[in-house]
């Protein structure tokens, strides 16, 4: 199948990769420098089973998408809006965007601008980018997708290339599921600039956690979401990964716009539209964009 990959960081360049090693054709569309060092050398996938370079074609331009059949949506959410419309001109009718990207609404967002079928999935899974063109996988890596004839036909297309796939009658419930512990865990790695083992063990750090979840909770039930599973499991298995910074840590560190507004700022957003107070995902929201602020001051000077 020919797939583009529109944002190739860390987690596009993980699935690209996997794909493209399972004989797919892949495109990743990407910044010039990680561009360069996949076209010299490959894609250096480097995961937790085993460690290899893959030959896939590389590209900065978005016109990249033209004759794609699917085309992997992995910008950050600050930038949906952006990279829809620089991809809107080359994609071919029928083509399938799926969006893996943090956050609830992106799937929206990019069908009323892209005018055709988006699904939207949630993503699980650790990655991080060592080097240009170098891709680290840290742990898991499965989808969940609506439990649709598409959803169906592209778990088929995953399954080989060893990226499980979860369909889901309740995709908005489980996106909601992961915004919580992503609520809970990246401004709070972010702020402190650490890792989730470290993290857990700082004083207090669990009940702003608690905090942050019951305010999440308050304003999924106000917007009658069904969230699925056992949210303090899921933060305990996220916390599992003792030695994993929090992608909004990664994007303060190198200063960074975070999804801090598309995460906490969300919840923030849709429980101020209900009636319901989170003043916890509030505060943690307004810290992490004075840091933000802070970095590209520090950029500027």
């Amino acid at each position: 199948m020919k797939i583009a990959v529109m944002g190739a960081g860390s987690v596009g360049c993980y699935f690209g990769g996997m794909l493209a090693r399972a004989g797919n054709h892949v495109t990743l569309i990407g910044r010039a420098a990680h561009v360069q060092a996949i076209r010299r050398d490959g894609l250096l996938l480097d995961t937790q089973t085993f460690r290899e370079r893959v030959r896939v074609r590389a590209e900065s331009g978005a016109g990249a998408v033209k004759d794609a059949e699917l085309v992997l949506f992995c910008v950050k959410s600050i930038d949906t809006e952006s990279a829809a419309a620089s991809i809107a001109p080359h994609l071919v009718e029928g083509a399938i965007v799926l969006s893996l990207q943090n956050g609830v609404d992106n799937a929206q967002r990019l069908e009323s601008m892209l005018r055709q079928q988006v699904l939207p999935a949630v993503v699980y899974v650790a990655t991080e980018m060592i080097a240009p063109g170098h891709v680290k996988h840290h742990g898991r890596g499965e989808l969940v997708i609506p439990d649709s004839a598409l959803g169906r036909r592209l778990a088929t297309l995953f399954q080989p290339a060893g990226i499980p796939v979860h369909l889901s009658g309740n995709v908005t419930g489980a996106q909601w599921a992961k915004l919580i512990v992503n609520c809970a865990y990246n401004p709070l790695s972010a702020i402190a600039q650490l890792p989730f083992g470290p993290l857990l063990q700082g004083a207090g750090v669990e009940d702003v956690m608690h905090d942050v979840v019951e305010e999440c909770l308050a304003v999924a039930s106000a917007a009658h979401i069904e969230v699925p599973g056992d949210p303090w499991e899921a933060l305990r298995r996220t916390g599992s990964q003792a030695g994993q910074y929090a992608s909004m840590a990664q994007d303060l560190a190198r200063s960074k716009r975070t999804e801090i507004d598309h995460l906490n700022g969300y919840v923030v957003k849709l429980g101020q539209a209900l009636g319901v107070p989170t003043p916890v995902n509030r505060s943690l929201q307004v810290l992490v964009m004075l840091l933000e602020r802070r970095g590209q001051a520090a950029e500027v000077s």
